[in-house]
């Protein structure tokens, strides 16, 4: 399936053009990603996310993000 709405992560308008009208920028699909709870790419999206959290529990317990 294929998604039309668009949003402006600039300004926040919804359009459904690949560039907003109103300030010219890209939009980016403003549909959320699919769930699974069998998600294998998890602990990257954490890390990108919140790399202070992973850096704080690496030094507090040696545990290292890319394995043991």
């Amino acid at each position: 399936m294929k998604w039309k709405i668009r949003k402006c992560p600039t300004c926040g308008r919804y359009t459904l053009k690949v560039k907003c009208p109103q300030c010219g920028s890209d939009t980016v699909v403003a549909h959320p990603h699919r769930f699974s709870p069998e998600d294998k790419y998890v602990k990257y999206r954490v890390m990108i996310k919140y790399p202070h959290i992973v850096m704080k529990l690496e030094s507090q317990s040696g545990y290292t993000a890319e394995g043991q």
